[in-house]
């Protein structure tokens, strides 16, 4: 398929932006389709030995001059006796009442992941996988389009995902797991081993991005033997997604064709008692079955086709 081919219209909320990979600081990107509650951002890096003071904005426009109103600014200071980190909004001109976060849960010298999932009335940042602060907004979320990064922080990668639809209601805090670029583990055909087979309540994650003129993707789950109970794959010919039994029916999944040449994507699979529910950049689009017996039995995930991985975790 030609990438000038018009495509079928999309819903915003399928639509992911691709992940920023070393990233010259100061930097400043548009938020695709801006920020909503169950948008996350991540940011990995390394905080330099000497760093004083690092600011990831989120802003309602891009202008340099007059300086743009910032719904959420987390700053980090290393440079005081005790650090700590900053958190405070600037609308038309002035900078509110800050909010000072005793600690910064970050290291000089060390590498971070920092999580911002963006709530219904606040924002949460967790720092390597754990709860650090939340913060209540003082401007609409929806007047947010840009992400701002500046001060002494070296950026790996910025992420910009949904949440897991899976949890999205429930206390559980969701993960970031980081994008690698280039990494010898993530060539296709890629594989990952599953000694103890899958139970209810363990996730799947893949991302990546679709290569320039695809064919094809495969993601299978193989048994002990040459058996694959379960394969979920995207044919670009007919663009169509379907889940194929391990006697080769086939089941339509109902949904937009997401793997568009040159997009990025991500695949969340749930194991639950009685089989896999499935949700793509976010969106669930319903489960396959398949017995509990057959879950543990499974020993190996297969990904395989026009693909690019940034990450996979199970």
């Amino acid at each position: 398929m030609s990438t000038d081919e018009h495509l079928d219209p999309i819903p915003d909320s399928f639509i992911l932006q691709p992940p920023v990979f070393h990233p010259v600081v100061p930097y400043g990107t548009t938020i695709f389709g801006g920020l909503y509650a169950g948008k996350m951002v991540t940011l990995q890096g390394v905080v330099p030995l000497h760093a004083r003071r690092f600011q990831v904005d989120f802003q309602c426009g891009c202008c340099l001059h007059p300086q743009p109103d910032v719904a959420f600014r987390f700053s980090p200071r290393f440079y005081t006796v005790k650090p700590h980190v900053i958190c405070n909004t600037h609308q038309g001109g002035l900078w509110q009442k800050e909010i000072r976060w005793p600690g910064v849960a970050l290291q000089r010298g060390a590498s971070f992941l920092i999580l911002f999932l963006f709530e219904n009335e606040e924002v949460k940042v967790s720092v390597n996988g754990q709860h650090f602060l939340h913060y209540r907004y003082r401007l609409p979320l929806s007047r947010v389009d840009t992400l701002d990064i500046s001060g002494d922080i070296l950026v790996k990668a910025i992420g910009f995902l949904n949440i897991n639809p899976f949890v999205e209601g429930s206390r559980e805090y969701p993960v970031g797991y980081p994008f690698l670029l280039y990494s010898p583990r993530l060539e296709v055909p890629c594989s990952r081993a599953l000694p103890r087979g899958l139970w209810p309540g363990q996730v799947i994650v893949v991302r990546g991005l679709v290569l320039k003129e695809p064919k094809d993707f495969t993601l299978s789950l193989k048994d002990g033997t040459t058996h694959v109970p379960v394969t979920l794959r995207a044919s670009f010919t007919d663009r169509t997604l379907a889940w194929v039994s391990s006697w080769g029916r086939k089941k339509l999944i109902s949904a937009p064709f997401l793997f568009h040449p040159q997009r990025f994507f991500e695949v969340l699979l749930l194991c639950q008692e009685g089989g896999l529910k499935l949700a793509l950049n976010g969106q669930g689009l319903g489960a396959t079955s398949l017995d509990q017996k057959a879950l543990e039995q499974l020993r190996e995930l297969r990904i395989s086709g026009n693909v690019h991985l940034y990450c996979i975790h199970c």
